[in-house]
């Protein structure tokens, strides 16, 4: 070994293959894809094996660099947790807060908590990835996530905000008009409905409940989505019945270009959380955004 690696190189290595991309590691490490791909290439060198599939279009860690990775992601947390550790001698938090969250919170959170927050911190840079699958929080990288209560993994620390919500039927009045309302979940077999699509293939089953009865239902359809605001502009478009949370739906429901059918089997359930693992230090910044989010209620 010629040459010793660094964390920096360590570090390097993760984003590359997180992104599967010079170019959007280099990105976020404010460097030119080039200076990083000549960095891992020094690397390779040093270490005299090849960590990094290369080709025109994508970039693959090779099983030695993925050994590399995964016995060096604990050792970067770990140096990330002790920086945060030294901060929270710092007058105001600094550095940069990473959170996961579905857009729907996303938008949310930028409406009210994230414009505060950033105006109050203004060394703290907010990077918040939205996405459609629930991820390991700790395991890539994230200092929290947003999700639906019922979906916060147990072991982590949820702190509610904005109150309950609902997933509810919708249809544009001119789909009603044409189509007639259905009056129980059972009359949606005969209607056409908008389906979800979830992350792992499988279409998405409507749930209902009144009164302790509760149903489920594989309802049918043409069209399949992957994103509740299609769903809404889908429905709003008269193409069939939408079933999507209150949240998603509000633009809709205030243009009127929405209605809401079934409301009696809809319930109430508990809302979005701010989820982060208790077993470990808790950045300044990340208890600044708590605070944040917990005053503005979003």
């Amino acid at each position: 070994m010629n040459r010793r690696p660094t964390l920096d190189d360590v570090t390097a290595l993760t984003k590359i293959a997180a992104y599967r991309s010079f170019r959007r590691a280099a990105e976020e490490m404010g460097l030119s894809p080039s200076t990083l791909s000549h960095q891992m290439r020094t690397l390779e060198r040093g270490l005299g094996v090849r960590l990094l599939h290369r080709t025109t279009r994508s970039v693959l860690p090779t099983a030695a660099g993925e050994r590399l990775i995964a016995r060096m992601q604990p050792v970067l947390r770990e140096f990330e947790h002790a920086l945060e550790a030294v901060d929270d001698y710092r007058g105001r938090p600094s550095g940069t807060l990473r959170l996961n969250a579905n857009e729907i919170a996303a938008r949310l959170l930028l409406e009210r908590a994230v414009p505060v927050f950033l105006e109050r911190y203004p060394e703290m840079a907010l990077d918040m990835v939205t996405d459609g699958r629930m991820v390991d929080i700790v395991e890539a990288g994230f200092d929290a996530g947003v999700r639906l209560a019922e979906a916060v993994p147990q072991d982590m620390i949820a702190v509610p905000f904005g109150g309950e919500t609902r997933f509810v039927i919708v249809a544009a009045p001119d789909y009603l008009d044409r189509r007639g309302a259905p009056r129980t979940p059972d009359d949606l077999r005969e209607h056409t409905c908008i389906r979800l699509r979830l992350p792992s293939g499988k279409r998405y089953r409507w749930e209902f409940a009144r009164h302790g009865q509760e149903l489920t239902i594989g309802v049918p359809g043409t069209l399949t989505l992957d994103h509740p605001l299609l769903m809404c502009e889908a429905a709003a478009q008269g193409l069939g019945i939408a079933y999507v949370s209150e949240v998603a739906l509000r633009p809709w429901l205030e243009r009127n270009e929405l209605v809401t059918l079934l409301d009696e089997w809809c319930p109430r359930i508990p809302g979005l959380c701010l989820y982060y693992p208790g077993h470990r230090h808790v950045p300044a910044g990340l208890r600044a955004f708590i605070e944040v989010v917990r005053e503005t209620a979003c």
